[in-house]
């Protein structure tokens, strides 16, 4: 490759915090014009190298330079006025506020008055050169979330001469077509001579945007790889130190004659319409479809969270009927949700509190609550999980995402539930702690319980499942053998009643 001008250069960085060394010696170069993504394990340092580039961490070690002069940004706003930007993994807008007060908050105008109709006009243009497609009165929180990703991507190049841009996992909460939209305008950039940071945990997206890829691991750079001449396995294993199994599973692991732990009739809900499907005891039945196909919605009145929920409910063959979550749970069942950090913990409370959560029946006599004896089991599962916490008293929310999917899974091992319902349980999630909750998935089914896995990756639908289910529109539009499942035959039938729909009008 030609060598092209850098526009970044960060060599020898570290940062400590109090009793954490988060960067030893870590290191980034950045040529104008140039996708590169940065990667690596959840807590390899990769936020906290951003954090630097971007002014929120003034105070570190090593050499930062910026278009060939060491810098030390002080401030977010310096690095904005330099020319650096970032849309953050969690999207910093306000829903009450319009697409044109969000890009512009804090500089609607240079004088005393502010003018909607300017504003508007001035949203109008970035809204026009980004292709974005909305209108900018528009209020945030109207918007898909693929809309309001593009709108903070038009905010953070609204900066003047904006020339890096980094965006965090910006594919994480994307429908696929959004994230084929996405990589549209990031090779927009690119051609404009944008520079542009790519954090993500989809090999897939690295593969096909990124010109080179930096692997950080425990704080420390690992190597920087031209991306045309890497594969995702040599990525993976510079991230991780070891090799990780990513194969298709060929065959199913569960015998014929397995016993019905679950069968389900005639779900039907106002996104859902007369869903059927039995899991068998040992397997992992996976749930595929495109966003909006109706698969969290069809485990929403499995596991009660739905009231208007129909249909018909058998676990271990006694018929049974759910109207809130807790008559599941007492029926062995346990959900969980694709938002963790919203319905599956509670971040201000402790690992021992949220591990405890749904069994404190088990862990009291009366009002009286055994602390001890709740410290002692959350204690022993996270050493059986590998939970990476300084102590069961810390804050849920201080862990990474990959642990804090832990706490959520010993929630519901201590409550011995035999049905475990998984929506997307790896999304935000590093390739590493991904395979330590693939090989805990397997440990359970290897126990006799029963896994229903939702997921938007293919990838991983395949790599789990004993079958699978495809849904579209609302409706189970076929089931697949594992050994006659693939990307194509899933695709075809989660467009199947799309396609029937238009072809019948």
């Amino acid at each position: 490759m030609k060598s092209e001008p850098l526009r970044l250069r960060m060599e020898g960085i570290s940062k400590s915090f109090p009793g954490v060394q988060a960067l030893k010696s870590a290191r980034l170069d950045l040529r104008a014009g140039e996708v590169h993504a940065l990667v690596g394990e959840n807590g390899a340092g990769k936020s906290t190298l951003v954090k630097i580039m971007t002014g929120i961490y003034p105070d570190y070690g090593g050499l930062y330079e910026y278009e060939g002069e060491p810098v030390t940004f002080r401030s977010i706003a310096e690095a904005q006025h330099a020319g650096i930007s970032i849309v953050h993994q969690e999207l910093n807008m306000m829903g009450d506020l319009t697409v044109a007060q969000n890009i512009f908050i804090g500089r609607e105008s240079t004088t005393f008055f502010v003018s909607d109709k300017e504003l508007n006009r001035r949203a109008q243009e970035l809204i026009d050169e980004f292709d974005i497609g909305v209108d900018p009165r528009t209020l945030l929180r109207d918007l898909s979330v693929g809309k309001a990703q593009m709108v903070e991507i038009a905010r953070a190049m609204s900066f003047t001469q904006t020339r890096v841009l980094i965006l965090d996992e910006p594919s994480a909460a994307l429908s696929e077509g959004e994230t084929a939209d996405l990589l549209r305008k990031v090779e927009q950039m690119r051609a404009r001579g944008v520079s542009v940071v790519y954090i993500s945990h989809r090999m897939n997206e690295i593969m096909q945007i990124t010109e080179r890829v930096t692997v950080l691991r425990d704080g420390d750079y690992v190597a920087t790889m031209d991306t045309a001449s890497c594969t995702v396995d040599e990525i993976i294993r510079a991230m991780v130190g070891r090799d990780v199994d990513q194969a298709q599973k060929t065959t199913s692991q569960v015998p014929a004659d397995a016993p019905i732990a679950l069968s389900a009739r005639g779900l039907t809900s106002a996104r859902v319409t007369d869903v059927s499907f039995d899991l068998r005891r040992g397997e992992i039945l996976g749930f595929a479809g495109l966003v909006g196909a109706g698969r969290t919605e069809t485990m929403q009145i499995l596991c009660g969270a739905d009231r208007w929920g129909t249909g018909t409910i058998e676990v271990d063959g006694r018929p049974l009927t759910f109207t809130h979550p807790r008559q599941a749970i007492n029926a062995g069942i346990a959900y969980l949700s694709e938002d963790r950090k919203r319905y599956g913990l509670v971040l201000n409370l402790s690992v021992t509190d949220n591990t405890v959560l749904a069994s404190y029946d088990a862990l009291s006599t009366g009002l009286v609550v055994h602390t001890k004896e709740c410290r002692t089991v959350t204690q022993r599962y996270v050493d059986a999980l590998k939970t990476k916490t300084p102590s069961v008293s810390q804050l849920v929310k201080n862990l990474s995402g990959g642990n804090q999917q832990k706490v959520v899974l010993a929630k519901w091992l201590l409550r011995d539930v035999s049905i475990l319902i998984f929506d997307e349980p790896t999304r935000g999630i590093d390739i590493g702690a991904r395979a330590e909750i693939y090989a805990m998935m397997r440990e359970l089914v290897a126990q006799g319980k029963s896994i229903i896995l939702v997921s938007s990756d293919l990838t991983e639908i395949l790599h789990l499942s004993d079958r699978v289910v495809v849904m579209c529109e609302g409706r189970a539009t076929g089931t697949l053998d594992i050994a006659e499942a693939s990307q194509v035959t899933i695709m075809e039938l989660a467009t199947h009643h799309a396609q029937h729909s238009k072809e019948s009008r």
